[in-house]
């Protein structure tokens, strides 16, 4: 029977890759532009007067939620828990159906700022460097 520190070898674990980096940093991104939509949509709670006030204040809520959300799977996919990867796939899944119609809309910046990140996302999701990073399970040692 080999002790605790004979199975932990840190030379086994995976790399992390330049797409694990780049996949981080564009959900991370994402998470900042929900936070900043949420502060601007508080501060708006004060000085605008909604048409309805409980829709306001719970949109207000679900973009803090949302961007505090997909802040935590920024930052434990970069630490490269298994789990991340559905959480971003169906994150880069509803931009992608918000990106599709705001472009085909005729709004072409803002189409392709919508559409670009979730698509390199999504390729970068299923290559086999970040499906071998993103394989750790929760009672896996610190990386």
């Amino acid at each position: 029977m080999s002790s605790p520190t004979e199975q932990y070898q840190p030379e086994s674990l995976p790399i992390r890759t330049w797409g694990v980096w780049v996949v981080s940093l564009i959900v991370g991104l994402e998470a900042l532009a929900l936070l900043i939509i949420a502060i601007f949509f508080l501060v708006s709670l004060f000085t605008a007067e909604p048409n309805s006030l409980s829709g306001a204040v719970f949109l207000t809520v679900m973009l803090f939620a949302l961007g505090s959300g997909l802040s935590a799977v920024s930052w434990q996919l970069f630490r490269g828990y298994r789990w991340t990867r559905a959480a971003s796939l169906v994150w880069q899944l509803l931009m992608l159906a918000i990106a599709v119609p705001t472009l085909l809309g005729g709004q072409i910046g803002l189409g392709l700022l919508m559409l670009l990140p979730p698509l390199a996302v999504l390729f970068l999701l299923f290559t086999p460097n970040v499906v071998a990073f993103t394989l750790r399970q929760g009672n896996s040692a610190a990386l």
